[in-house]
């Protein structure tokens, strides 16, 4: 390391005791089989059940990705609706509900609600008195079904397509004056209903 120009030279502490000042990390393999006995712990605990809870499909923000797929916080209310479970039912059969999301579009809505009616087919509830089963709980048959405790895999991200020409109509469109277009209308169709309107009341009064 060279010095140059007349700068203040480095008063670098190369005597300290660095070795109090290590961090280490021996324990690192112990920690990793502790990890892996506890789950194996929980997992026998939780008996039949899934070893996750069941959550929805959502699109990642931002456009950047937004084309990736994953697991959301929980259902909403208008999808559990939908289906026909209650809220709390959801809770106890290891379906997680968020009651702050919002179902933004219809294809959202309707992957989750496919998502949750996969899931109600494949449930099997074991009543807690096998004499006397309560309503929601399985019976006969069903009882005696194979189980398995993986969870639903998530949906792919989109529809893979087959090579194809680019069509006429799709080389003309133009998408982002459709978008400019579509948004403009939005944002002025109070302004021009309350235009026509008035234009009506005007053309009326006339009349008379």
């Amino acid at each position: 390391m060279g010095f140059a120009h007349n700068n203040v030279l480095h008063s670098n502490h190369f005597r300290k005791d660095w070795q109090r000042r290590v961090r280490t990390w021996f324990d690192q393999p112990g920690r990793k089989l502790r990890r892996r006995n506890a789950r194996k712990a929980k997992a026998a605990a939780l008996g039949v059940r899934p070893l996750t809870l069941l959550r929805p499909a959502v699109r990642a923000q931002t456009v950047r990705y937004n084309r990736k797929v994953r697991e959301g916080r929980g259902f909403t209310l208008a999808e559990l609706k939908e289906v026909g479970i209650n809220r709390k039912e959801a809770l106890g059969v290891g379906i997680v509900v968020d009651h702050r999301r919002r179902n933004l579009s219809e294809e959202g809505k309707k992957l989750n609600v496919e998502r949750l009616k996969a899931y109600k087919a494949k449930l099997i509830v074991f009543p807690r008195n096998a004499k006397k089963p309560k309503k929601g709980d399985s019976t006969g048959a069903d009882l005696q079904a194979e189980t398995t405790r993986t969870h639903l895999p998530l949906p792919a991200p989109y529809v893979h397509e087959a090579p194809r020409k680019i069509t006429d109509n799709e080389r003309s469109f133009e998408a982002f004056k459709t978008l400019r277009v579509a948004r403009a209308d939005a944002r002025y169709e109070g302004a021009r209903k309350i235009r026509a309107a008035k234009k009506e009341e005007e053309e009326a009064n006339k009349k008379k």
